[in-house]
């Protein structure tokens, strides 16, 4: 896809996530959006052409880095529920509770039992989510093995890109198959009637992102709100005795 071809796309896609946010500013409609995949399959990626002509007061983007040993002493979905919606606002999980069945898992960060008692207990507690009118939706990105190296060979060349770098991201190359055999198993149990799985091919990075906000907004019952908009007013007239300009002692050289 030509960028040209995929920034018009995307543009008619944000249009109407600014009517969906109107829609549920308007309604106090409450929402959580849940972004799981591989390293480097795009999660943070199409968040950011999600969250970026729309109001962050609204559309909240929530990455948790490790838990802290306060943290870990705590219900393990508890820091999680703190990030959770309040009526009006979309909350978008860049990777969630979930990463007990992936990183923690694969990594031995979990023992097995608390692994069994978290795919036990993830249902059921996205079940209660919904039925107190929560609208949750669950995306997997799934990018392909020789992408994966691809991408993070590119994330090497590249140093604009060496903050997402990390021991951990780069052993889950070495581990695809451990990784593949936690993320089947996981999505096996914990796909749902009230709350299924949504599998992203996400290769081409651009018809993915187009295909997930597509999707995203398909799934939300939202309409268009009309609005009052104001008018531009007439600016007051000049008072006497105010000079025009600001006074300054340092401004910003004009480099570009």
């Amino acid at each position: 896809m030509k960028r040209k071809e995929f920034e018009s796309e995307l543009r008619k896609l944000q249009l109407e996530l600014v009517r969906l946010q109107t829609w549920v500013k308007e309604t106090g409609a409450r929402v959580i959006v849940v972004f799981e995949g591989r390293d480097t399959a795009g999660k943070g990626g199409v968040i950011s052409r999600i969250t970026q002509r729309v109001s962050p007061r609204i559309f909240r983007h929530v990455a948790l880095p490790a838990p802290t040993e306060r943290e870990k002493s705590q219900l393990y979905i508890q820091r999680y529920v703190a990030h959770f919606p309040a009526a009006g606002e979309i909350v978008l999980f860049d990777r969630s509770w979930y990463n007990r069945a992936g990183v923690e898992r694969v990594m031995g960060f979990c023992g097995e039992d608390e692994y069994q008692r978290f795919i036990r207990l993830a249902p059921s507690v996205e079940r209660e989510l919904v039925r107190n009118g929560i609208i949750l939706l669950k995306y997997f990105l799934d990018v392909s093995q020789e992408e994966q190296q691809r991408r993070f060979a590119d994330r090497i060349d590249d140093p604009i890109k060496h903050w997402k770098l990390s021991p951990m991201d780069t052993e889950s190359v070495r581990r695809w198959w451990d990784y593949t055999a936690a993320y089947q198993e996981m999505l096996r149990d914990t796909d749902t009637p009230e709350c299924p799985w949504y599998i992203v091919p996400a290769d081409n990075k651009r018809r993915a992102r187009l295909n997930l906000i597509a999707h995203m907004l398909s799934m939300i019952p939202y309409k268009k709100i009309k609005l009052d908009l104001p008018k531009v007013p007439k600016p007051q007239a000049k008072p006497k005795g105010i000079a025009e300009g600001l006074p300054a002692n340092h401004v910003v050289p004009q480099l570009y």
